[in-house]
This record gives structure tokens, sequence and C-alpha cells, in this order.
């Protein structure tokens, strides 16, 4: 069996299949048959086989010929029998007849010179073009026969035609031969014929011979004639040519002819041009039929007719628009967001900007006048059918986002424009967008995507500082979910399981409303713009802004990273298509297609994913083959890549960017081995390469770059580094990869000194010179950082020959660094910190103009100021990296502490600790903040790192060791999450550095004994001196740091994170992105932590019983606040006075027992006395917000609840409860212990000599408040209150009833004088005539007398007469007054 054609097989393939059928002779599916007439034969007969090699195909059981129509149409082929062609005729004379072109009348055609015309623009008409007619018009005609079968545009094109016809020879006479004498005479010249396109000196020669020629026949011929020669030129030429030569009339004759009928008249006429006819023009010596004007509207600048479109009622409000602008309003007051108006390029326009119109800005309805637009009618435009709107709205949204996140509009708007684009739901706009079919949308709105989220500056920052001192990891980009977490906390349980469901998710405008990442993550954007850069191939710009808004995914989070890897196809197509393996040479200059080509931008997006996490890192390295990548872009010089050298140096740069971050997690060891030659000669070339002039940025950043994956790679030689242990992570994915042992062994790196040290020599020289050390700043940076890996490493191999290692460091030490250090320059640098720091000058840190909370940005507009921790003044970086190898040395060769101290005597460094260890107000922390401080918190730790190796080694007092402490202390509290390692070894060392505590030693103790001394109004306890218990606190330093290593101990996952980073130990480090900086990781008042933690233990929602050593926890703490309190009192100044009373009364509401121990009665007297010092008393206030408490009075509320049951008189704690009732604390305080609380008078047995504080603090001045007064004289008169009970408050309560009765203030409301009245009333009743003499006698407060107040011998006549008025009825009646 025959198979069947197939795609593909030629007409030859086709003949020879038809042979094969024929030869074997098998039946056809289809007969072959020659058609005949059916007349002749029957259709049932069977056709006969034709011999000949034709082929007719027909099918079964269907007529050969298709069936005949009825009625069959004319054949036209056939000569009309009433047509008769002349048989003598020639043709070439038949088709003379018939022709009705132009050539027919001219036969001499001269081709139009244009060399000397000259082009000018056309001039502004009133009429409208082209001329319309109204469909009403047709209305009233009557309706002609064909009419039903024809359109309304083809009835009026017949019905003119037909007019054009009829009206020709009426309306034409044929005039008199005067007439045509007067026309003749009249005319000056030709009227058809104008000489264009002839030469200019032939011109008017050849048109005025012309014009005689024609008038010479036209006085030849009589009036007969030349109707017949009219006659017959009309019917042999064309209708149209007709019309378009009487068109050409011009206008000059028709007024000649006008004006000679005027002159007739007596009248003069003045037509405008909107009175011109339109009709054809008559001959001279024609008049014309004058059409009726239409209705003008003198107001606007365009004179509307009836004959344009839609202009039959003309409605002049809608016409308005086409007047001129209204003039511009000057406006002083401050420019509003609905006021911004913005032109094209995105530039905010004056409110009184006088722009001219054809800029294209006065294209809106509101506000006429002002040029450019609001945001609200780019958002209208935006939304416009047509494409080309649509991609300009969304660039000129693109310009303003950039521009406002540049700072160009400065205080100039009153609202933040990202925020109110925000609002108005621009994010999805864009997402939207993004699905667009047209391409110049979709560029658009990537662009814009880019400009919203990608600050222009941040990722230069963050490439700059790669290859600084842990400058690979960064904080992620994230908003802080305080504000998430703190509405969670609100909502119920039920709702809060909602939300924990995975299978309910919030939708993404909820989402974008807390992070605007989450929100488009949560929009499918991903796919979409895989989609773009696999299928669409756009254009090199829309693929660098979707490479920059990729990576700006990947550093949201560690999720965000995860979900770019894991986007189908996305990963695929970036490797394949922009970093391949080979390509074809590509030059210098822009290029129009990116795909196929390496992009470092691409390079780059695999290393930021890499960052976020080990797994990732694997995944990359293993799955994408990156292995090939690498070798591929690394193995080559940058000069010697087929393409643009700048792009080159990108992507070689961010190729050993990215083989750096993989050997910071252990990987990547295999491939050193295999490109160790290429390595060797890279580093070799180096020297030669430094030494051309100028030096090129990118070059210095892709030295560095190779520097510091020479670090890493050395790092990873480590011996400790070779256990196999579990990698540190809080996430799943991530632990669940299995350790791998690092393929590089010390043998392979060691040998990799000799060649960078050379390298830092040389760049160090160049040290004197500022501007190519500028250039250079990169360099030394990585080199000193490598220095310090590798003598690291070095000391920790199994097999280290100590001798030969020290030797090599003495050797470093003598001939590097010791004369670094004494260079004059390099004491320089050391200057520049105080100015460069964000810690002394945090508006070098400010938040930018358009930060907003749920889109995080370093905001970085462009460069750094020079004179900022990134900028080209500062020395941060270079003098980190520095100390970074000092302290190596130091810790190796412990014999050059001495040698390496020096450089902390630098008094540049001693001003910048200054500056840093005094209190300050804290800043908002920002992105860029956070980033800034964690570096130069890395310089404050390896300074006092490197001090406190010096001080453990000296036998005599550390110099500026106060300083060094109050540094220690100031930065334990300020460091950021990330750093728990560094914050651990503060705790671990200088903190509770008995070395930092010189007062210990040289007369401390005795020194705070004399000024208590000194002090008249403190607290004189005997055995509680304040001397004798500073002393035994730094006796027990060791148990002090130990209480709080406890209780300061940060989280175990975080702090194994930290220290694997800080360390080295590649094998444990889980993820090179930080935590979120929320703040710093310990509270202000970490001090008081153990004190707090025992609080919570013992009053929480189940409360326990203390622990035994609750009672040494509580101690160290009171000891070590003591110590701050007496030796470091800035250390607690960030801590409000009254925080640290209510820390001290979080120690009696512990236990009932607990503060009856006499070493904790002895330290929190000594406290308390610090606390009720004059200067500290004013600083007191309970009204404001305390941190960690949510109300103060509720605290106290409790400390009366707890001292009414447990106290039993014990007079500290009732010092603890008088102290906030002076009278300058709120009435609140004192309501709540004589109104709720009024048995805890009883118990208050404080000796008015014992109180810490003044009287009159209490007494003065007098008391307003009417219910306080009252239960004052309620207490005073029930016996509640006895002076031999609570004597304070029985002086205190006596003072403001005594002063309250004797008032006489004309303000005071009515109710206040009829109680004043009814109190002295029954004060003269009282039975009491001891009280009765306090309350009426009472003079002023003494605590040297008995009862704490001095008494009249008699009262002021004031006083008397204001007892007998108030008395006299009841002296009068005899009997009590009501």
């Amino acid at each position: 069996m025959l198979s069947r054609p197939k795609p593909g097989e030629s007409e030859v393939d086709l003949l020879r299949f038809q042979n094969q059928f024929l030869s074997s002779g098998a039946t056809p599916a289809v007969r072959i048959a020659k058609k005949v007439n059916k007349k002749d034969r029957c259709i049932d007969e069977e056709p006969p086989v034709l011999q000949d090699q034709r082929d007719v195909v027909t099918l079964d059981k269907l007529p050969d010929l298709s069936p005949t129509l009825i009625p069959a149409p004319p054949k036209r082929a056939r000569p009309s029998p009433r047509f008769t062609v002349p048989e003598d005729q020639d043709p070439e004379d038949r088709l003379d007849q018939h022709d009705r072109h132009i050539t027919a009348v001219f036969t001499k055609i001269i081709e139009r010179d244009t060399s000397a015309m000259a082009v000018t623009m056309p001039l502004p008409s009133g009429v409208a073009f082209p001329s319309v007619f109204h469909r009403s018009q047709k209305g009233s005609q009557g309706k002609t026969a064909t009419s039903g079968k024809r359109s309304i545009f083809a009835q009026e094109i017949a019905a003119r035609r037909k007019a054009e016809a009829n009206s020709t020879p009426m309306e034409t006479s044929v005039p008199t031969q005067g007439q045509q004498e007067e026309a003749g005479k009249s005319s000056q010249g030709p009227q058809l014929i104008t000489g264009e396109g002839l030469q200019s000196q032939d011109a008017r020669r050849e048109i005025q011979t012309i014009h005689e020629e024609n008038l010479a026949k036209l006085h030849a011929l009589g009036p007969e004639e030349i109707l017949q020669e009219q006659q017959r030129l009309w019917a042999q030429l064309d209708p149209g040519l007709i019309a378009f030569l009487k068109s050409r009339r011009n206008t000059s004759g028709q007024a000649g002819v006008e004006s000679m009928e005027e002159e007739k008249s007596g009248t003069v006429v003045h037509k405008t041009p909107e009175e011109e006819p339109v009709g054809l023009p008559p001959p001279n010596g024609y008049t014309w039929r004058q059409p009726e004007l239409a209705t003008s509207a003198p107001e606007l600048p365009v004179t509307p007719h009836k004959e344009w479109l839609h202009m039959d009622t003309v409605e002049l409000e809608k016409l308005q628009w086409t007047q001129d602008l209204p003039p511009l309003q000057r406006q002083k007051t401050q420019e509003g967001m609905q006021q911004a108006r913005f032109s094209l390029q995105g530039e905010l326009l004056a409110p009184d900007a006088d722009l001219p119109t054809h800029l294209g800005l006065h294209h809106h309805g509101e506000e006429a006048e002002r040029a450019g637009y609001s945001l609200q009618e780019i958002f209208h435009l935006a939304r416009s059918q047509i494409s080309q709107q649509r991609a300009l709205a969304l660039q000129v949204l693109a310009r303003i986002i950039s521009k406002a996140q540049a700072g160009e509009f400065g205080g100039r708007l009153t609202d933040s424009v990202l925020r109110l684009l925000l609002d108005a739901g621009f994010l999805f706009l864009l997402r939207f967008s993004l699905d667009d079919s047209v391409d110049s949308v979709t560029a658009a709105a990537v662009w814009a995507l880019r400009a919203l989220l990608v600050a222009p500056g941040d990722e230069e920052l963050l490439d700059s500082t790669f290859s600084w001192y842990q400058g690979a990891a960064v904080f992620p980009l994230m908003p802080c979910q305080e504000e998430e977490e703190e509405e969670e906390d609100e909502e119920t349980p039920v709702e809060k399981a909602k939300k924990k469901n995975p299978q309910e998710t919030r939708p993404p405008p909820d989402l974008a409303r807390r992070d605007v990442l989450k929100g488009l993550l949560a929009t499918q954007l991903l796919p979409r713009l895989r989609y773009l850069l696999e299928v669409t191939y756009p254009s090199p710009t829309v693929v660098q802004d979707i490479l920059a808004v990729l990576i700006r995914v990947a550093r949201h989070s560690l999720e965000s990273a995860t979900k770019v890897l894991e986007c189908p196809r996305l990963i695929d197509t970036l490797v394949r298509e922009f970093l391949p393996s080979s390509w074809s040479p590509v030059g210098e200059g822009p290029i129009s297609r990116l795909h196929g080509v390496p992009c470092a931008a691409a390079m780059k997006l695999l290393r930021v994913l890499a960052s976020a996490g080990r797994n990732i890192s694997a995944r990359l390295m293993s799955g994408f083959d990156l292995r090939s990548r690498l070798c591929r872009f690394v193995s080559e010089a940058p000069q010697e890549l087929a393409m643009p050298i700048q792009e080159a140096e990108q992507l070689n740069t961010e190729s050993f960017r990215l083989w750096a971050v993989a050997a910071a997690y252990g990987q990547g060891g295999d491939l050193y081995r295999e490109l160790y030659p290429v390595l060797i000669r890279a580093l070799r070339a180096l020297p030669q390469e430094l030494s051309i002039r100028p030096h090129s940025q990118l070059a210095m950043h892709r030295i560095s770059a190779f520097i510091t994956l020479l670090t890493c790679l050395t790092q990873a030689s480590s011996s400790s580094n070779t256990e196999l242990c579990a990698p540190a992570s809080n996430n799943p994915a991530e632990s669940s990869l299995s350790p791998v042992s690092p393929s590089v062994t010390w043998v392979q790196v060691s040998g990799l000194r000799p060649l960078i040290e050379p390298i830092l020599r040389q760049v160090l020289k160049e040290l004197p010179q500022p501007d190519t050390w500028r250039a250079l700043a990169p360099l030394p940076i990585a080199c000193l950082l490598y220095l310090a890996a590798h003598y690291q490493a070095w000391s920790q191999q199994p097999k280290l020959c100590p001798g030969e290692c020290l030797q090599d460091v003495e050797r470093l030490s003598k001939e590097l660094v010791l004369p670094l250090l004494c260079q004059p320059t390099f004491q320089g640098l050391w200057d520049s910190l105080r100015h460069c720091s964000p810690l002394c000058n945090p508006l070098s840190c400010a938040p930018a103009p358009e930060s907003i909370p749920n889109l995080v940005s370093l905001g970085c507009g462009g460069d750094c100021p020079p004179l900022s921790l990134a900028g080209s003044s500062s020395a941060f970086a270079f003098l980190t990296s520095l100390l970074s190898l000092l302290n190596t040395l130091a810790r190796i060769h412990k014999g050059l502490c001495g040698q390496l101290a020096l450089v902390l005597a630098a008094p540049g460094l001693q001003d910048y600790l200054l500056h840093c260890g005094a209190p300050s107000r804290a800043s908002r922390l920002t992105p860029f903040l956070a980033w800034a401080l964690r570096h130069e918190y890395h310089l404050q730790y390896l300074v006092l790192t490197l001090a406190q190796r010096t001080a453990g080694l000296r036998t005599d007092p550390t110099p500026d060791a106060v300083l060094y402490h109050t540094v220690a202390l100031t930065l334990v509290s300020r460091l950021l999450p990330g750093s728990e390692y560094l914050a651990h070894e503060l705790l671990l060392g200088s903190v509770f550095q008995p070395e930092f505590l010189p007062e210990r030693a040289s007369g401390g103790p005795e020194a705070a004994d004399f000024s208590d001394k000194l002090n008249l109004g403190s607290i004189r306890r005997p055995g509680s001196g304040r001397g004798a218990l500073l002393a035994e606190a730094c006796r027990d330093l060791p148990g002090i740091r130990g209480c709080y290593l406890a209780h300061c101990m940060l989280p175990c996952p975080a702090l194994l994170h930290s220290q694997a980073l800080y360390q080295g130990e590649h094998l444990r480090i889980p993820s090179l992105l930080l935590p979120v900086p929320k703040g710093p990781l310990l509270p202000a008042d970490w001090p008081f932590l153990p004190l707090i933690h025992l609080y919570h233990q013992a009053s929480g929602p189940v409360s326990k019983a203390l622990p035994p050593s609750s009672l040494g926890t509580a101690i160290h703490a009171l000891q070590w606040v003591l110590v701050l309190e007496s030796w470091r009192p800035s250390s607690l100044q960030v801590v409000p006075p009254a925080a640290r009373l209510a820390r001290l009364m979080c120690v009696f509401l512990m236990d009932s027992d607990l503060f009856r121990e006499a070493p904790i009665q002895r330290y929190i007297t000594a406290l308390l006395a610090r606390l009720c010092q004059p200067r500290a008393l004013s600083l007191l206030k309970l009204d404001c917000p305390l941190p960690g408490l949510a109300s103060f009075p509720d605290l106290y509320t409790s400390f009366l609840e707890h001292f009414e049951a447990v106290s039993f008189g014990d007079s500290l704690f009732g010092t603890l409860v008088l102290l906030p009732l002076q009278r300058r604390y709120s009435v609140t305080l004192r309501l709540s212990l004589f109104g709720e609380h009024v048995g805890a008078l009883r118990a208050l047995g404080l000796p008015l000599a014992q109180l810490p504080v003044s009287l009159e603090n209490y007494t003065a001045p007098p008391e307003d408040n009417l219910e306080l007064l009252k239960l004052y004289f309620q207490a005073l008169v029930m016996g509640t209150l006895c002076p031999h009970w609570c004597p304070v408050l029985y002086a205190v309560a006596v003072a403001h009833v005594n002063s309250f009765i004797f008032s006489q203030d004309p303000k005071s409301s009515d109710v206040a004088i009829a109680a004043s009245k009814w109190m002295l009333q029954k004060t003269w009743l009282l039975a009491n005539e001891c009280l009765k003499q306090h309350l009426l006698y009472y003079k002023l407060p003494n605590v040297a007398v008995t009862e704490g107040f001095e008494l009249y011998s008699q009262l002021p006549p004031l006083r008397h007469n204001r007892l007998q008025d108030v008395t006299s009825g009841l002296l009068k009646d005899g009997v009590p007054g009501s």
C-alpha cells in the first residue's frame, strides 16, 4: 500500500509516486474521464480510459459540469447590434475622440522648474476642511427611485454633480461685445496661467506671449463661435479637470470683476476669507450667486459656520476652550499637592510659571491658565485607550518619582509624592501596565517600576563597600513589622488563628499597605518579568530595568530571594540569555539587543541571591552551571573579553564577588584549584597595572573584589572550619543542607601573601597624595583585611610552628605596620573621624526626602557627601581594616601590644571617642543610619578590643581607662541586630574589665563617702556608707559579669550566626543577610535587666516562687547600678530618673521578704539617696511616658497594695511610698492613697528626720483639689491620720487643710467657698483640742519640731477676722450650725 505524501516532499517525489501508482494497476479512488457534453452521452455511461497523458480528476456521483444558472447571464463579449464599427476609421483617431485627458487640450507640456520657488508655511484659515455636508440636508430632499439601494454619501455626490451640470448653462449668459472689450482691458494678465515652474528670466515673457495669443483668438471669434468652442471643451474634458481649472481662477480676477460691479452700483463690500464662495469660479463677465453667511461668534478666535460638522447649533459655552487663556493668578502660599503641576520632564512648575502654549502643557480643564499637569490628570492619562498617551503618562510619572527621590522638590510640597501615589493605587497601575500588549507601554511601566523601587545610589553604595570589613553582610531592605505585631496583639485568638492558616492569605492591597514588595510579589510579578525577558525580547534599557527590579526584590528578604530562585524558568532564562559562554563580539557604543551577550547586572543578581542564604548559593553553583560561567569570565582579563571595556570590568568584578560569596559559605574550593594558575598570573600582573595612571575606579573595584575572594578562600582554609557541623539557621530549608568540608587547604593559599603584600606596600606609598589615595581607596582596605585573615588562619593551623609565625609577625610589624603608624599623613586620618561620624553628625544620615515606611531604601540619592562615613574624605573603612590587622597581630604576639598600642594615643581618636561617649539623644533609626552605624561600631569595638589587650598586660593604670569604659558602656547599649557576638564579647570583657575601673584602686570609695558627708540631704544609715558598698562591688565584678551574661543573653541562633560571621567560620554561616534592624540589641536600661526579669518572673500570669539565686542576682544588679551611678553617671543619663525609681520599686514587688535582706536595704538606700539629690530630683518626672512602663499610676497602685499587705512599717518601703506624693506630681497618686488605700497610712511611720527630701516639697504650693482636701480633713477628723502613726503625711494634711480653711481668694468657686466655710466650722467645733489647735494655728513646716510644723501663738488679724465671721453664728446661737 502506497503511503500518503508527507510535508517537505517536492513535485518530483509526487510525480514518482504517481508513476508507481499507475504501474501497480491498483483501482483509483477517483475516475479519470474526459469532459464531454452531456447531450452526446448518458450520465451512467462509463467514461473511456484516456490514452493521453493529461489527468482529469472527477469525483464519484458528481456531475462533470456545474449546474446552469437560471436565468443565465448574458454574454457581454458579444458586440451590440446597434453599434457598428467603421472599417475605414483609424483606431488612433477613434481613441482621440474618446480621450478626455488634459493632453487632449495642452499638447505641449514643459516641466516645472522649482529651483527658484520659495517654500512657505501654510497660512491659517478660518474655513473648515474638508467641506462636509449634513445628513439633515438630505431629509429635505425627495427620495429618488434608486435611493433605496444607495448610501447617503453616494446620493449626495450624485445630487451635487446633477446640480453642477444643470447650473452651468442656466447661470451663464453670452456677454456683449462691449463687455468683452471692457473685461479684456481690465485684465492685465492671464487668469489661468501663472508661469510657475519656468525659468525666472523667461517666465513673464512666455506668459505674456500666451496671453496675447489667447486674446487675439478670442477677438477673432464671434459669440456663437465662443459658445461652440466652450461646449466642445466641456464635452471633451473630464468634469473634474474642468472644476480644477475653474478653481485655479485668480482671486484678483474675481476682485477685479466684483470691483467693476461695485463701481457700477456705487457700493464697496469688504469680504472676509470665510465669505469667499466655495463653488466653481465663473468666467469673466459672469456674476456669482452669493451664499448665505453662517452665524458668527465674534468673541471666539474662529467664527463657526453652519456648514461645518456638528455646527448646526452653535453652543458657545462648549467653545470657550478656544479662547485665549486667562491671566495667571499669583499664589504666594506654599504649594500643595492638589495644586502641584509638573512638566513632561517631571519638573515641578512654579504656580506663576508663564510658559508658551506650544509646549503642550495646557491641555487640561482645571486651572487652564497654569502650565503643567497634576498627578490626578496624569493618572487619568495613564488609563487612556491610546497607547502613546499611556506610555507618555507612565514616563512622566517615572521622571517625577526619580526627581522626588533625588530631593529636587525640597520643601516646595506639603506632602510626599510617593505616599500620595501609593495611596492612589499607583502600584497596581504599574502592575496592570506590565500586562499591556504594547511594547512602549510595557517599557514605560518597567521604567516607572524601577524608579519606584530602586534608589539610584543604594546599589552604588553597597557595591563600593562590598570589600569593607564585614561589607558583604547587609541588612535586608524590608519594613519593620512592629506596627503589624501591635495590630495583631489587639486581635482575638480566633482572628490570629485564621491569619496563621496558610490557605488564607491577605489580598495584595493589604500586603502593599505594609510592604510594597510583598504586595507586588502577590500579583505574580516575577512570572510576568520572566515572560518579558523570555518571549518579548525587550530593548537593552528595559532589560537593565528588569534586572534592577529583580535585584531589589532579592535584597528584600530571604523569602523574596527564594521566590526569585523558584520562579519557573526565570534563572534559566537569565543564565542562558545574559550569561552565555560564547557570544558574538560586541564593540563600543550602544547595542540594539542584549540577549545573547553577557550582562554584569545578571551576574550581580545571582550574587545578591547567593548572599541571601547558603542553600540558594549551593543551588545556583550546582544547578545552573555557574562554575563554567565563572571560569569563562574570570580566566580572561577584561580587555580580552569581546565586549565594551566598562561592561567587561563590571562583569569581571561581579564574577569575583559571586565567587567570594560562595567561598564565604565554604563553597567553590574546587574552582580555586582549577583556576589557580590563572589567579596567580593575575596577581603577578597587578603591580604593573597599578603603575599605570590615571587609576580607573572600575579597575580598583575589580582588584579589591579579587583580593576579597582570596580573603574568603584563606578564611575557609582555617582549621576550625574543617569540622563538620550543622549550619546555624532558623530556616528549615537552610538547615536541610548537609555541610560539606571545604576543599581548600592552608598549603594551597599560604603562597598568596608574598604576592599581595608588595601590592599593599606599593599602594601605601601614595598615602601623602590625597587624589591618588582616594582613587586607590578600595585596594588597601582589601589588602589589610587579607593580611588579617592570613595570620588568623595561620595561627589556627594544627601543625603550627610558633617560632616561624611569630618571626613573620615581627617582620610585618617592623617593616610595614610601625612605619605606617608613624607617618604624619596617617595621623591626619584620625582627625577626620569626628567629622565623618554618623554619631557625631546625625544630620549626615538624615532620612531621604521621600522615605516611606512600607518601601525601605537606604535613601542615597547619588554620591555620598565627602564628610560622611562612605564619603571620599572618610577614613573609617581603612582604619577599621587596619585595626582588624593590629588586633590579629596583638593576639598572636602579645609582646607587640605595647608598640601597636601607639595607635590609641592619636589625638584625633581621643577626640572622637570623647564625643561618642557623651550622652546624646537617640536619633530615629533609618535604614541608612543603621547601615552606617554598624560600620562605625566595628571601629569602636576594634579600638576597645585593642585597648583591652593592652590593659591586661600593663602593671600601671591604663591611661584613658575611664574613656574606654564609657565608650564600652555606650556601645553595648547601641549595637544593632547582627552584632550579637560583639555585644557578648563586650559584656565578657571591656564592660566589666577591672582595669577600666581605675577608681577602685585610686581612692574612689573613700571619695564617695566624703561626698556623702558633704551632702546634708542624703540618707544617713549606719553601715550603709557608699564607699564600702562600692569597694564590695568591685570585688564582686566576676559575679556581676556572670549575672549580666545570664540575664542579657541574646537569642542563641542569632548569636551563633553573628559569631560565625565575625570569626570566619564559613560552615556555620547560614546567610549573609542580617536581621531586620528594629532597634538596639539591648535596651537603654540594660543595667536593670536582672531586676526586670525577676519582677516579670514573680508577677507574670503564672506566679512562680523566685529561685534561691534571686537574692544574689538582685544584689549583683544593685551593685552594678550603684557603680554606674557613682563613677559612670553619664551611662545612665539615657534612663530617666523616674524609670530608675520604677526599677527600684520592682525590687519590693518581687517577693514579700526579698526587700528585708540587709544587702538589698543598703544598696537601695544608697541608690535612693542618689535619686533624691536636688539635681536628680529636679529631673524626676512621673507624668511623662516611661520606657517599659505602661503607666506609673498603675505601678504605684500595685506598690500601695503590696505595701499595705507585707511592709509591716518598713521605713525604706515607706520612703518609696512617700516619694511620689510630692505636691508637684499628679494628684492621682495622692487620691489613690487617701481614697482607696487609706489603711496604709497606719504603716507609714517614717520619721520626719529620715525623709530624703524637703518637707516643703509636700506642703507647697497649697492643694487646690477639693476632693483631696475633703479626704485630708476626713482622715484627720476620723483619727486615721495621727502624728505618731504617720508624722510626714499628718504634717502635710494639716498644712493643706489650714491653708484651705483660711483662704479668701475671690476667684474661688462658690462650691470651694462653701466647703472652706464648712471645714472651718467643723474645725471650730472639734472635740480634739490638739487637732483643733493644729488646724487653726498652723504656721509653717519645720522638721526640727516634733510635730513637723510651727504654730502661731495667736492668729494673725486676717485669720482672726475670718474665724469670727464664720463662727459668729455658732457663738450667738450656742448650737452647731448646719
